[in-house]
C-alpha cells in the first residue's frame, strides 16, 4: 500500500512537473523575447536577492509541516493554524526591512534599474510564505493532486499576465516592466491559495481550539524548518554575495558593466534554467520522497528508506541523464528553441556533466532533513558556499570573464554532493 502510494505520488508529481515545466519554459521565452538579453540580466540580478529573502519568509515551514503532518502526532488543521501566524508576522518585518535596505542593494548591484524590482519583492512574500504552508500540508499527507493542479494552475495564470501586461509596461522603460514581472507573483501565488483551499475537504470541522496556536507545533516546526532555512539561506546568501562580488572584480580588471550584465543574465537566463530542467522533476520526486521516510523513520524502518532513497537516486539520475545528454550534443539547438538565441552554448558544454551530481542532491538532502538531521545539510551548504567564493573572487582576476562563475559551481556541486552521501551513509549505513 505505502509503495504503491509513493509511486503515483511520485507519478503525479513527474507529470504534473513536465507540464509546469513546459509552460515555466514558454514564460521564459516570452519573456526573453519582450524584454531581451539586457532586461533578463536585470531581473537575474535581483534573483539572487529574492530567493534569500523568500528563503527567510518561508524559514523552512514547508518542510516542517509536511514532515509533522506526516507523523500524524498532531491533526494536520491543528498545525496549519499554528504555523500560519507566525509565518505572516515574521513576512510583515521582513517586508519592512526589504523596502528599507532596497536603494543600498540597488547600489551594491552596480545598476540603479533594480531598485523597484527589489521593493516588489516584498509584496510577494506573504503569498509564496501561505502557500508553501498549505502545500506543505498536502505533501504531508502524500495528496498530490492539489499540488499538481494548483501548480499547473499558478504558472497558467503567470504565462497569461506577462503576455497581456509586459506590452503595456515595456513603454515605461526596462526597470518599470521587471517591477511589473515580478508583482504577476501575487496574482499567480493567490490562484495557487485559492485551488488548494478548494481541495479542503467541505465537510471539515474546525474546533476553536485549534484555532489556537499550539506551542509544541511552533516549537517542533521551528526545529525543524531552522536548520532547513539555515541551509537555503547559506545558499542564497552565497548566490546574493555572487552578483555582487563578480560585478565590482570584473570591472575592477577592466570589464564593462554591460559584458557583466550580459554574460550574468545569460548564464542565469539561459544555462543554468536548462540544466535546472531535470532538478525540476528531482524536486518533485523528493516532495514525495519527505513524507514517506519521514513516516519510516518514526518507526525505525530503516530497510524501507534505504529501498526508497536508492529508488529516488536511480530516478534522478536517469532523468539528467537523458536530459543533459540531449542538451551537450545539440546544445545551440535548444538555446536556439526555447530562448532564440546561441549565447550559452560554450557554458552548457562546460557545466552539463557535472550537473548529474546535482542532481542526487535532493534525495540525499531530503533524507537527512527526514532522519532529523538537517544540521549536516546545512553544513555542507555553509562548507561549499564559503570555498564557492574564495574560489569566485581568487578566479575572476584571472581575467576568464564569467568562467570563473563557472568553476566555483562546479566546486560548489561536488561538495555538497560528496558531503551529503558521506552523512547519509553514516546514517543509514549503505
Amino acid at each position: 500500500m505505502e509503495k504503491n502510494k509513493f509511486l503515483t505520488s511520485t507519478l503525479i508529481l513527474l507529470i504534473s512537473g513536465f507540464i509546469t515545466k513546459i509552460l515555466g519554459m514558454v514564460i521564459k521565452i516570452v519573456k526573453t523575447r519582450y524584454i531581451g538579453v539586457e532586461g533578463i540580466g536585470i531581473y537575474m540580478l535581483i534573483v539572487p536577492t529574492f530567493n534569500l529573502f523568500m528563503n527567510v519568509a518561508l524559514l523552512g515551514f514547508p518542510i516542517a509541516v509536511s514532515k509533522l503532518v506526516a507523523e500524524e502526532k498532531k491533526r494536520g488543521k491543528r498545525i496549519i493554524f499554528s504555523v500560519i501566524p507566525i509565518s505572516l508576522l515574521l513576512n510583515v518585518i521582513i517586508s519592512f526591512i526589504i523596502i528599507l535596505i532596497s536603494p543600498l542593494i540597488s547600489k551594491l548591484l552596480v545598476d540603479e534599474r533594480t531598485l523597484y524590482p527589489l521593493m516588489a519583492i516584498a509584496f510577494v512574500l506573504p503569498f509564496i510564505s501561505i502557500s508553501g504552508i498549505i502545500r506543505g500540508y498536502f505533501f504531508g499527507k502524500q495528496r498530490m493532486v492539489p499540488h499538481a493542479v494548483s501548480h499547473v494552475s499558478e504558472q497558467i495564470v503567470k504565462l497569461l499576465l506577462v503576455i497581456i501586461i509586459t506590452p503595456f509596461l515595456l513603454p515605461k522603460g526596462l526597470a518599470v516592466t521587471v517591477t511589473g514581472l515580478v508583482l504577476i507573483n501575487i496574482l499567480s501565488e493567490l490562484t495557487s491559495i485559492i485551488i488548494l483551499i478548494f481541495f479542503i475537504p467541505k465537510k471539515t470541522n474546525i474546533k476553536k481550539e485549534e484555532l489556537r496556536p499550539d506551542k509544541e507545533i511552533i516549537k517542533n516546526s521551528l526545529n525543524i524548518g531552522l536548520p532547513t532555512m539555515g541551509s537555503r539561506i547559506i545558499g542564497s546568501i552565497g548566490s546574493f554575495i555572487e552578483p555582487i562580488l563578480l560585478g565590482y572584480v570584473l570591472i575592477k580588471i577592466g570589464y564593462s558593466n554591460l559584458f557583466f550584465v550580459k554574460e550574468y543574465g545569460i548564464i542565469n537566463g539561459y544555462v543554468f534554467p536548462l540544466l535546472f530542467i531535470p532538478s525540476f522533476f528531482v524536486q518533485t520526486i523528493g516532495s514525495a520522497l519527505l513524507p514517506v521516510i519521514s513516516k519510516a523513520y518514526s518507526k525505525n524502518n530503516i530497510k524501507y528508506i534505504k529501498h526508497k532513497l536508492k529508488q529516488a537516486i536511480g530516478i534522478s539520475l536517469l532523468i539528467g541523464i537523458i536530459s543533459n545528454s540531449l542538451i551537450m550534443l545539440k546544445p545551440e539547438f535548444f538555446l536556439q528553441l526555447i530562448y532564440h538565441t546561441k549565447e550559452g552554448a560554450n557554458y552548457l558544454l562546460f557545466l552539463a556533466p557535472f550537473f548529474l551530481l546535482y542532481y542526487i542532491q535532493v534525495p540525499l538532502t531530503i533524507t537527512l532533513q527526514a532522519t532529523n538531521h538537517a544540521n549536516e545539510a546545512m553544513m555542507s551548504t555553509l562548507i561549499s558556499m564559503i570555498i564557492k567564493i574564495i574560489i569566485l573572487f581568487s578566479f575572476s582576476f584571472l581575467k576568464i570573464g564569467l568562467y570563473s562563475l563557472i568553476i566555483a559551481t562546479i566546486v560548489n556541486i561536488l561538495i555538497v554532493t560528496i558531503y551529503n552521501y558521506i552523512k547519509v551513509n553514516k546514517v543509514l549505513n549503505l
